[in-house]
């Protein structure tokens, strides 16, 4: 297998594990807010989401950099060096998975009281123990990654979510019929991601101890060159990834800022039983559904970063002007269709998902402003890519910064709405930023004259949606409500897809020469739909 090849192969079983595991954590929180009350699912939101923030900062970017070290030096003929920097990794992991565990067990009485929900304490406590293995499953992901074996990387984050989703439900579940109150299930249920990572090192175990015999079998033995430094491996380690955590930590951070921030800010405007329950259908329902547009965009838009990388070293410009633009192009274009559904049958969405339709303005806004978030993380991506890492952390820091201010100021006039506009400006800040970076290393557009057929599309798809979702919405007082709010949904995403895709190619902003650069199955649904575009434009292209 080429080396081309492989990574292609690579990327898809990355995209197609990062995929399932989105669809599985979406899986999980519609049930688990059927079985809530507000308590449950504020407490629940604010576990995981501490959680993660501080898993992104154990873990982000480590892998990455390992993966790259230990890649070069196998490379090079250094298995020894390798396993040595491997080895490190792994004691990093192990401390840090102690100490952040404790860290966060201890201080969860008091971050869930200045975060407004003294409720939520169970629920952290309940996930601590999950940090204890996942450093070190970080680690043995970027060794993994390294020595090009994706396939254990994509089955453990599959197994991982299996695992957590399943026994959080189950346990949630069982902790309501045994009459524990919500605070009680809402940290059964983060337990499950500790039943998550036992799963995740299993599968990780094994792909070590099989690649350990697969080195004897090939004859690949530790020679006797002298011993790394321990320092040394950790101050190239760092070095390399620190910047990468940094920028890597956006998305987690704003959660963060809402988890801890959101009740204080709001509870003198709505009282503060209202302002957990915002807190919860933010966390719960929300960030849940806007999670989905990002996964193909980003997919699509990341698998050119080597590309742009090997474009960067060779300093030929013609060539990264062009991929840089349609890594771009891709991640808006592909984004948008999704985005839009999303919104304009936001209603519809929550209602089919969920025990109730409220929080639909919420849902809406929130997915609305994950097209900047896409532009924002392929930017990033872009950036890393031609080792820009520590400029991009210093511009991640500047949107977190604008995120804090704006959510504090916006919150007094606007509520819950105003934090949620905070969290998109973060976003447009840093993806500003950004292409302003990339435009003094190479000049290109995204769009150019495109803009206009792209906005008009937008909304002739957005309105025709729209349309559909109310029309659907208005069988649920003949039907099943739900029956309804599936029509509606439906209806409103074929209706918004076609007319989007449509009008993208009659109007030229998809032009046949760049769908050539999309994914194969992409090409063969879209080919037939070429035959649409006038004449004049594709001889203009």
């Amino acid at each position: 297998m080429s080396k081309k090849d492989s990574f292609v192969k690579g990327t898809i079983i990355l995209a197609a594990a990062a995929l399932v595991a989105r669809v599985l954590g979406i899986f999980q929180r519609v049930p688990l807010e059927h079985l809530f009350n507000e308590v449950g699912d504020v407490a629940f939101t604010q576990a995981n989401n501490v959680y993660l923030m501080l898993l992104t900062l154990a873990t982000a970017g480590i892998p990455s950099t390992l993966s790259k070290m230990v890649s070069e030096r196998y490379a090079l003929n250094r298995p020894d060096e390798a396993r040595q920097v491997y080895r490190a990794a792994l004691i990093f992991g192990a401390v840090a998975g102690v100490i952040i565990s404790a860290v966060l067990y201890i201080s969860a009485p008091l971050f869930a009281k200045h975060a407004g929900v003294p409720e939520s304490t169970l629920a952290i406590r309940a996930i601590a123990p999950a940090l204890l293995l996942f450093p070190t499953i970080a680690m043995m992901r970027g060794y993994s990654q390294g020595r090009n074996n994706m396939m254990a990387n994509g089955i453990s984050q599959i197994v991982e979510q299996i695992a957590r989703v399943f026994t959080a439900i189950l346990l949630a579940y069982f902790l309501l019929h045994q009459g524990y109150g919500n605070p009680v299930m809402a940290a059964g249920a983060s337990f499950g991601s500790v039943f998550g990572s036992v799963g995740a090192f299993a599968i990780m175990l094994y792909a070590a101890i099989k690649m350990k015999r697969s080195d004897k079998q090939s004859g690949i033995q530790a020679s006797s060159e002298a011993k790394l430094p321990l320092l040394g491996i950790y101050k190239d380690i760092f070095s390399l990834s620190i910047p990468i955590i940094l920028s890597s930590m956006t998305i987690q951070a704003v959660y963060f800022i809402d988890t801890s921030l959101v009740v204080p800010l709001i509870s003198g405007q709505v009282g503060a039983f209202e302002a957990k329950r915002l807190l919860g259908i933010l966390g719960l329902k929300a960030q849940s559904i806007a999670g989905i547009p990002p996964i193909l965009a980003i997919a699509l838009s990341t698998s050119l970063i080597p590309v742009i990388s090997a474009a960067y070293a060779r300093r030929d410009e013609d060539h990264l002007k062009r991929q840089i633009t349609l890594a771009m192009r891709i991640a808006i274009l592909t984004g948008t269709p999704i985005v839009l559904s999303l919104v304009v049958a936001a209603y519809s969405v929550n209602g089919l998902l969920f025990s109730s339709t409220s929080g639909s303005g919420i849902i809406a806004l929130l997915t609305l402003g994950t097209i900047f978030q896409i532009t924002m993380t392929t930017s990033n991506s872009i950036l890393l890519g031609m080792g820009k890492s520590r400029i991009s952390m210093f511009y991640v820091l500047a949107g977190v910064i604008v995120k804090l201010a704006a959510s504090i100021l916006l919150s007094q006039f606007m509520g819950i709405y105003g934090i949620i506009i905070a969290t998109a400006l973060c976003f447009i800040v840093i993806t500003a930023l950004n292409l302003r970076l990339l435009r003094t290393i190479v000049p290109f557009e995204i769009m150019g004259k495109r803009w206009r057929g792209y906005l008009l599309a937008v909304l002739v798809s957005g309105a025709a949606g729209y349309g559909l979702n109310e029309a659907g919405i208005a069988l649920s007082g003949m039907m099943p409500a739900r029956l309804a709010y599936l029509i509606a949904c439906l209806a409103a995403g074929a209706a918004v897809v076609i007319l989007y895709l449509v009008m993208l190619i009659v109007l030229g902003v998809l032009s046949a020469q760049e769908l050539a650069s999309y994914p194969r199955p992409v090409r063969r649904l879209l080919n037939p739909l070429m035959k649409l575009q006038p004449s004049r434009v594709r001889e203009r292209e």
